[in-house]
């Protein structure tokens, strides 16, 4: 019983360990595994052990591994057989190696086989992604590059109609008959349909004149439809016609309709400007086409105020006013035809007017009214597609009643999306709205006005009822007088939200029925939701309309609504309360469209396609912008949204590359830009080419006729494939296929015809688009053998390099050479597009196939046309070429010729860069090929450059290159030998170059220590360049006290000697050499200019070591002030506290200079003398040395100081004054100092005024002056004063004639009189004291002279009262003389006593104080005691 205990133990443990190894070889890369070569014995009693290549023993003794009961059992068994358990152990672990070494290496295996089919996948993934992305990227229109032909067949022959499809994605194929489809008919031998790598077929077998008719193939996509279409026409042997009469049936003939001759092309306008678009007539319209109908975004056009409509018989105008941005979109005008409608259409750009601020944005469009009430709105816009100097923000809103003007906002936050609630209108009243958009810059232009709107109750015609009785007459009933006994009201229903965003909740709601005669308002109440708490949310406000914005609502939480109704009455019952209502997120801003395309459309307009964002909803539309490639400038091509993904953007500058993106446009504003398009570069699509054009016969045997005809204007992009030829008899109006197969060459032989019938040939051109329409019918070529004796016409007439004054035409030579051989050409030429009027070119025939045309008229129009002579005469000429303008295309290039960087000569030509890529031919003479083996070819984008390999005469002539696609774009260069010559030797300049030297020569420059140094400078040179300098034709190098240095970068060569010997004296070359440039440059420095050198450098040194200390910056100098004063000035330099300045003259000291803290000394001198001159000195000093400076202002140099300050002095000169004095005349200058040193002379009349009795010369230190004594009229003139600073004469000039002449003359006898009277005038010669005193009883003597002439009256005043003489006053009067006495004076004789004298020319009064004083007093201190 225990053993089988034991036994089941074990195998659960084996298992358990089983699975246990087998979920870790999984995991991890080592793996353990249980061994299954035991013996059945063991299996059975002991348990399974993980094979790690331990051996049993050290498993049983390690002490920290888990123990089982049947361990012991085990040990003690092992105990007896250790030796054979141990070798059953060994072989245990040697297979479990071996096993789990087989287990990892298929593990490997098969992890390897999964890596390889996971990679599989993911590239077949990828591989699948990357197609479908290419699908996406080569999206087209299903288009047809080669048409349906049409065929004419006879009756029982097989056909084959055929065109190639293409489109991405692949088009479906309809093939129609006379417009109904075509199935796959039971009997294949009937129509048998193919379609195969693009090629579409239908095969008709044995036809039958049922099967005539017209044959359509539609290709039809998601992207649009294209359609072509051929007639197959079947000829009956009954009658070459019998197999057109299903196809062509005879109709009445109906008056010519007229269809468009001129339209209007896509139109560029601002807003706000006034638009015209105007359709002429081919010819006048008939009575049923007279209504044409104009059409925007398909929606018509009616007149209104800003728009009219006019239509005459020959055209059709429609103008609108005031251009707005919602008036931008694609105009049409439909015109009614016989077979239906014709319409032409253009789209017209409508740009942003001015902003109102600099850098606001545009203004917002189509602004719409919605939801109108009694007293609300519901608003809605787009926004514009010009952000500004920065993003949008948001937006105010403005209303307006009609008939006021005044313009109110309607928010006071700004609203951040394109749609708001307006509350609080007034009931019946007309409103206009707009809107005006914010950003960092201000607010920007306002939008164009809403229509008027009329506030009004929208359920008031539902509560009206018109009942009609007879005689016409209506009964009208409302439901207000039905309700008349309603008193207060019921509660509103149906409380809901309309109108829901992340800043509003616009609540509305059913008015209550019945409602009542009363009119009625309404309170909103609100609550959180969970809580019964009501609060009045319209603030006390009744509300007349049926609908209420909430904006005070907080994000996050939730709300209930209900509403009472109010009347005259009273306030009704709460209503039901609404749902929860919270805000919701934020609307975003749409995300961006994505590959965006360009596709080329014409010469002025690309194809523009974008996908739409995975999420397209809010979207409203999209906003184009563009931006010229190598410029930063974007511009908006579309200011109104466009709603599809593909759009035709005009405009655009031809041969210009651009780069476009999209923004998607929201309700939350616009997406960011898409990504740029890849860059395209604007030109014409590519199409079939056009009709080829003057077909000529060029030689007829009677059965062949040899057809030419020339190439198409315009090969439509792509390069000409090939052309077909089409026949028909003159008596025949069906075409027959001449060749099945295009034919390259413009000359085709035509066999099979037969003689003296007359034949009519036409001309198709294929390229890879397909083929272009056929050309105009030649005129009727006769079939008979050519016997004439004159040559046939010449062919292939091309024009190249057209310039203002000239042209070149070519042409081949006839095929026709008459009986003899063609000697000469005569070319002719005629002005104007129709003129016969044929001029000769050169006055005898040229025998060259081409030739020069000169002396052009710039901008006439010109066409030409060559002969061919022989011995006959002149033959036939050719057709004419097209017309040709004589002038030069823009981007037009001649050819260039030069030597390129390896020696050789070259001729390059560069296209325009509007022209399309295609190769450059080279011809030698137009036509001859250039030799391979001479020249070698390169090309880069439009340019293409000639390279002789080694050029000599025999390269000498004509070279011509021309663009393959555009042949009209050519140049030509005459290679002479003057040329050659020239280029060779720039050739060897090139491949021998020197190094230029950018120095003049060697240099050599001494150092501020005395070091010497000698430098050149070249171009620079590269790292590999060599230098090898040569003294007295040995090389040197660099030593210690004689270094040589060499900057490649710079070109710079130098040798720096710290001390110049006597060794260093010698010539000096520097050899260089860079690559195959190489040069070498010389310096002699040797006898004088080696001394010059060696001098110099000491100088230096002693100077450096000057400078050690104090030193002088700036020695003594001596500069004059505008004042005249001189002022010597010194500045030293490397100072300190201890440092002195001291002058010195003539060995004095000088205390009066000044020193500056800035080092500067200065000595001034006011004025200068003769003692001024001397030898001045400073001298600086300090502990670490001393030095000066020394100015000799002696001689020479003081000359040079007088002769500025004179000049100075001579600067400061005033005008020339005039003083009038009694003597005469004074004339004076004045100066700010006169100094002896100028040499001053007096003219009158230019007549120098010498020393005279009447005049008189002076001056003074300010004035100079001179007097003119006793002035006549004789003294009138010009007076000039000259001042000599001893190098220059300054003048200085009055002139003293006329009136100012006369008020001199006047002043001068004025003051002459003055002075007469002032001399003879009365006055007191000998006057009186101030102050007198005298004692009581005493007698007073006052004695006055007095002189004038006449003699002056004498009287004695006291207290201005005359004296008499009388009593105690006595006055005695003798010869000028006046005494008073006064006797025995008492102190009533005090007081002011005068002396009045006077005659006629004046009067003088003198006074003096008597003061009277008693017995014993003292009299005045001031007084003069009597």
């Amino acid at each position: 019983m225990a053993t089988k205990i034991v036994t089941f133990h074990c195998l659960e443990a084996q298992e358990e360990q089983m699975s246990h190894s087998m979920e870790l070889s999984s995991q991890l890369r080592k793996k353990k595994f249980t061994s299954s070569d035991e013996e059945a014995s063991l299996c059975k009693f002991y348990p399974i052990i993980p094979g790690d290549i331990m051996s049993v023993k050290e498993i049983l003794t390690e002490p920290k591994f888990p123990r089982h009961r049947t361990w012991e059992v085990l040990r003690e068994t092992l105990a007896d057989d250790e030796l054979r358990q141990r070798d059953q152990w060994t072989l245990f672990g040697n297979e479990a190696e071996k096993v789990e070494v087989e287990v990892i290496r298929n593990q490997h295996e098969v992890r390897r086989r999964v890596d390889r089919l996971a990679l599989r996948r993911e590239a077949q993934r990828k591989a699948s992604m990357h197609l479908r992305f290419l699908e996406d990227l080569s999206m087209k229109a299903p288009d047809f590059p080669i048409p349906l032909r049409p065929h004419t067949m006879w009756e029982g022959m097989t056909v084959q109609l055929s065109c190639t499809s293409q489109g991405s994605p692949a088009p479906c194929i309809t093939w129609y008959k006379d417009n109904v489809p075509l199935r796959e008919t039971p009997q294949p031998w009937n129509y048998k349909l193919q379609q195969k790598y693009g090629l579409n077929t239908l095969e008709i077998r044995r036809c039958s004149p049922a099967d005539a008719g017209e044959y359509k193939v539609v290709a039809r996509s998601c992207l649009g439809e294209a359609s072509t279409f051929a007639t197959l026409a079947v000829n009956s042997y009954h009658g070459t016609e019998a197999g057109l009469l299903r196809a062509q049936t005879a109709g009445p003939v109906l008056d010519q309709e007229a269809s468009f001759a001129s339209t209007f092309p896509p139109t560029f306008v601002k807003e706000g400007e006034n638009l015209v678009l105007v359709c002429g007539f081919s010819s006048p319209l008939l009575p049923f086409q007279q209504d044409v109908t104009w059409f925007r975004d398909g929606v018509p056009l009616r007149p209104a105020g800003h728009v009219d409509l006019q239509t005459d018989l020959r055209t059709t105008t429609l103008s609108l006013k005031g251009m707005l941005k919602e008036h931008e979109g694609l105009y049409s005008v439909h015109l009614r035809t016989w077979d239906g409608t014709v319409e032409h259409s253009a789209f017209v750009y409508v740009k942003d007017g001015p902003a109102a601020v600099s850098g606001a944005a545009g203004s917002p469009l189509q602004v719409g009214c919605s939801d109108v009430n009694r007293d609300y709105v519901f608003l809605s816009w787009k926004p514009p597609s010009a952000d500004g100097a920065g993003p949008v923000q948001g937006y105010f809103i403005e209303r307006c009643e009609v008939g006021t003007r005044k313009w109110i906002r309607c928010n006071e936050l700004i609203q951040p999306l394109c749609h708001y609630p307006v509350m609080g209108l007034n009931e019946n009243t007309m409103y206009q709205f707009r809107v005006c958009a914010v950003n960092q810059a201000g607010v920007g232009r306002p939008s164009k006005p809403t229509n008027p709107i009329l506030t009004s109750d929208p359920m008031e015609p539902s509560r009206t009822m018109v009942v009609k009785v007879e005689r016409g007459k209506e009964i009208v009933i409302t439901k207000d007088q039905l309700e008349s006994q309603i008193r207060v009201p019921f509660p509103p229903t149906d409380v809901r939200v309309c109108e829901l965003s992340d800043t509003y909740a616009v609540m509305c709601w059913t008015e209550p029925d019945p409602r009542g005669k009363e009119p009625l308002s309404y309170f909103v109440e609100r609550s959180e939701a969970g809580k019964e708490s009501w609060h009045l949310a319209s603030f006390e406000k009744r509300i007349s309309s049926t609908r209420f914005a909430a904006f005070d609502l907080q994000k996050g939480k939730t709300y209930r609504f209900r509403v009472r109704s109010v009347n005259k009455y009273g306030v009704s019952e709460p209503s039901e309360a609404s749902q929860p209502v919270s805000l919701q997120e934020a609307l975003g801003i749409p995300a961006a469209a994505h590959s965006v395309q360009a596709i080329r459309d014409t010469a002025n307009s690309v194809l523009l396609q974008w996908k739409e964002p995975k999420n397209p909803e809010g979207i409203l539309g999209y906003y184009l912008y563009c931006c010229e490639l190598g410029t930063s400038e974007w511009r908006t091509i579309n200011n109104k949204p466009v709603t599809c993904t593909r759009f035709t953007v005009h405009g655009l500058r031809t041969g210009k590359e651009y780069v476009f993106r999209v923004k998607s446009v929201g309700r939350a504003g616009n997406s960011r830009y898409s990504e740029e398009s890849e860059p395209l570069r604007v030109r014409a699509a590519k199409l079939v080419p056009t009709a080829p054009s003057a077909i000529s016969l060029l030689r007829c045997t009677g059965i062949e006729m040899v057809i030419a005809w020339r190439a198409p204007a315009s090969n439509g992009g792509d390069p000409v494939r090939g052309y077909y030829l089409d026949q028909r008899e003159k008596s025949q109006s069906t075409w027959s296929e001449v060749n099945v197969r295009p034919v390259k060459d413009r000359v085709y032989t035509v066999s099979g015809l037969r003689e003296g019938h007359y034949y009519q040939f036409r001309a198709f051109a294929e390229n890879l688009i397909g083929v272009g329409r056929p050309s105009v019918p030649s005129e009727a070529f006769l079939c008979e053998q050519w016997t004439m004796p004159v040559p046939g016409s010449p062919y292939d007439l091309e024009l190249r390099e057209v310039r203002q004054e000239s042209l070149v035409l070519l042409w081949a030579e006839p095929l026709y050479q008459g009986q003899s051989a063609v000697t000469g050409y005569v070319v002719e030429i005629s002005p104007g597009e129709e003129s016969e009027d044929w001029t000769a070119v050169t006055k005898k025939p040229i025998t060259d196939t081409q030739l020069k045309v000169s002396g052009l008229q710039g901008g006439q129009i010109y066409r030409l046309r060559v002969s061919a002579v022989n011995s006959a005469g002149v033959g036939r000429p050719s057709l004419p070429t097209e017309p040709i303008k004589a002038q030069t295309s823009p981007g037009s290039r001649d050819i260039e010729i030069g030597v390129d960087d390896d020696g050789f000569v070259f001729m390059s030509f560069e296209g325009p860069e509007t022209a399309d890529k295609g190769e450059v031919k080279w011809n030698k003479n137009y036509r001859e090929p250039i030799e391979a083996g001479r020249v070698r070819l390169e090309s880069k984008q439009n340019k293409s450059i000639l390279t002789f390999t080694a050029a000599s005469e025999e390269d000498l002539g004509l070279y011509t290159a021309e663009m393959t696609e555009t042949p009209g774009i050519s140049s030509g260069f005459n290679f002479t030998a003057a040329d050659l010559e020239r280029l060779m030797e720039l050739s060897w300049q090139v491949r021998h170059p020197l190094i230029s030297l950018r120095s003049e020569g060697w240099q050599v420059e001494v150092l501020e220590q005395g070091a010497v140094r000698l430098w050149l400078q070249t171009e620079p040179l590269s790292k590999g360049a060599e230098l090898r300098m040569i003294l007295n034709d040995r090389e040197i190098s660099s030593t210690p006290a004689r270094r040589i240095g060499f900057d490649r970068e710079n070109g710079l060569v130098d040798i720096l000697f710290n001390q110049l010997a006597k060794e260093d004296e010698g010539s000096y070359t520097a050899q260089l050499k860079d690559g195959r440039a190489k040069n070498q440059f010389t310096l002699v420095l040797v006898d004088e200019k080696f001394k010059q050198a060696v001098a110099k450098a000491e100088a230096k040194r002693r100077d450096w070591k000057r400078c050690a200390g104090p030193h002088f910056e700036e020695f003594l100098s001596w500069t004059v002030t505008n004042d005249c004063e001189m002022i010597l000035k010194c500045k030293v330099t490397n100072v300190n506290k201890d440092t002195k300045l001291k002058w010195f003259k003539d060995g004095v000291e000088i205390t009066q200079a000044t020193y500056e803290q800035s080092g500067v000394g200065k000595y001034t001198v006011a004025q200068v003398t003769r003692k001024e001159a001397g030898v001045y000195r400073a001298v600086v000093s300090d502990s670490r040395g001393e030095d000066e400076s020394m100015l000799e202002l002696v001689d020479k140099e003081f000359d040079k100081l007088t002769q500025q300050l004179s000049k100075q002095c001579a600067l400061s000169a005033g005008p020339v004054r005039i003083q009038c004095t009694a003597a005469g005349f004074k004339l004076y200058c004045s100066l700010k100092d006169y100094l002896s040193y100028v040499k001053t002379s007096w003219y009158f009349k230019e007549k120098k005024i010498d020393q005279e009795e009447r005049t008189k010369p002076g001056s003074s230190m300010q004035k100079v002056w001179i007097e003119i004594f006793s002035p006549t009229e004789y003294d009138k003139g010009k007076y000039t004063l000259q001042m000599l600073d001893g190098q220059e004469t300054h003048t200085r000039s009055l002139d003293l004639s006329g009136q100012a002449f006369a008020d001199a003359l006047l002043e001068y006898q004025r003051l002459k009189q003055v002075e007469i009277a002032e001399k003879n005038r009365a006055r007191v010669t000998k006057g009186l004291p101030d102050v007198v005193a005298i004692r009581e009883d005493k007698s007073l003597c006052l004695t006055c002279f007095a002189d004038g002439d006449p003699a002056p009256e004498m009287s004695w005043l006291k207290n201005d009262r005359e004296i008499p003489s009388a009593g105690r006053y006595h006055i005695a009067l003798d010869n000028k003389c006046s005494t008073l006495t006064i006797h025995t004076v008492n102190m009533e004789d005090s007081g002011n006593y005068s002396m009045f004298v006077r005659n006629k020319h004046g009067t003088e009064t003198v006074s003096v104080t008597v003061s009277v004083y008693k017995h014993g007093e003292k009299p005045r201190a001031d007084a003069i005691e009597m």
